[in-house]
């Protein structure tokens, strides 16, 4: 770094930090996406999402408004970071960084024009691209053309390595730790934020204790009673349980950008008949759902068979999305593999590496016998002959109506 006001700069800081991953991985992750660069024909990919950039260099960035980058070449792999960041972005990231200033603006497309040169060929992210960082990309690089290879990254990430199983399957018991710490906080009297706060400190520690070595952030639980049960994303509130509520269990630790989740349904104190009937067909169809996730069959068709589950029960009908997706680099905020969706309009076929939920809900209005949301949520891992359950916090009244 200089004395004089630079557009951009390397800033190796320290020495590098162990990343989620051995190097190998990030080598091999590197090697399939430059793969796909061969048979399309590009010299380079910006990649500009969060998901994208930690899988590929490890670094996961944090914007609060600034542009962040990776450009994979041929034989470089190099991220684009603000310089409010300094020298974490090198340390956390398989390959090189290059700082760049606020300056002037646009220091960052200057900063990615230092490794894609210009009039080169280029993979880009057209579903996180916006129509402004769009055009600055086309007036800073110059490029000869470029090509959406959101959807060849998604495919190679929907298919999990050894590597990544073991973080999500570390990632499901630390969930099912925050969950019985949320389970020995319910009572009637105590505020939804007071028994969120007990789960997620919960996994905090427990991801500290497992992962000595990682960044620690936005581990998080929804707790949610009575009518604040209604959709699955609800923020937490202040309201104060009460005998007979009908309660939603949500813990979502995450792992070095690596978001897990347990969803259970559970009751205060008692439990009145009418909610008991949902729950339990609920239940029933999340099993259901379990014994249908094989290698073999489509997303599609997994829904509707579950589909039909519910309309014979004249359930269907209280339905509101699909019956669960994969897992991997994602998050509230960030990444998404629409691609490895239980719905209907999803043709993908379930192939051995893949990690999938399974979880029903049915949401009655208010004023139904039986009103409020029900969800089961367990994660699978798709095995040769069919799936391993990863998720150990049980389901169903007999552990989860709690007195």
């Amino acid at each position: 770094m200089t004395t004089e006001r630079p557009q951009s700069y390397r800033f190796h800081n320290g020495e590098k930090a162990a990343l989620p991953f051995a190097v190998a991985e990030y080598e091999a992750r590197l090697a399939g996406i430059r793969q796909t660069m061969i048979d399309a024909g590009l010299d380079a990919c910006v990649f500009t999402s969060m998901h994208n950039i930690a899988y590929y260099s490890g670094f996961l960035y944090c914007s609060f408004g600034r542009p962040y980058g990776l450009v994979v070449t041929a034989k470089d792999c190099v991220t684009i970071s603000a310089g409010i960041d300094a020298g974490q972005p090198w340390r956390r990231s398989v390959g090189d960084n290059i700082t760049y200033t606020d300056w002037t603006r646009d220091n960052f497309w200057r900063a990615v024009r230092q490794v894609t040169g210009s009039g080169a060929r280029l993979g880009i992210e057209e579903d996180h691209l916006t129509l402004q960082q769009s055009a600055k990309l086309a007036a800073h690089l110059e490029p000869a053309s470029t090509q959406d290879i959101a959807a060849a990254c998604m495919a190679q990430r929907m298919v999990k390595s050894p590597a990544e199983i073991e973080l999500i399957r570390a990632g499901a018991t630390v969930a099912d730790v925050g969950g019985y710490a949320i389970r020995e906080s319910i009572r009637p009297g105590t505020r939804e934020i007071d028994v969120a706060i007990a789960g997620r400190d919960a996994m905090e520690l427990e991801i500290a204790r497992r992962f000595p070595d990682a960044e620690y952030r936005d581990t998080w639980v929804w707790f949610q009673s009575g009518l604040n049960t209604d959709g699955a994303h609800n923020p937490v509130t202040a309201r104060t349980l009460e005998h007979g509520d009908i309660l939603s269990l949500n813990t979502f630790p995450m792992i070095s950008g690596y978001y897990t989740a347990l969803e259970r349904t559970l009751f205060v104190g008692d439990v009145d008949d009418a909610s008991r009937a949902i729950w339990e067909a609920n239940v029933a169809a999340h099993e259901l759902g379990i014994s249908l996730l094989k290698p073999g069959a489509s997303c599609a068709e997994v829904t509707h068979a579950i589909n039909d589950f519910f309309a014979e029960r004249d359930l269907l009908q209280y339905r509101t999305f699909g019956y669960g997706h994969s897992f991997g680099v994602l998050s509230h905020y960030y990444g998404r593999e629409a691609g490895l969706e239980l719905r209907e309009d999803i043709d993908t076929v379930l192939e051995p590496g893949m990690v999938i939920s399974m979880e029903p809900m049915l949401t009655l209005p208010q004023g139904t016998p039986g009103a409020g949301g029900y969800r089961e949520h367990d994660i699978l891992v798709i095995t040769e002959d069919g799936n391993e359950d990863i998720t150990g916090y049980p389901f169903g009244p007999d552990f989860n109506v709690v007195r």
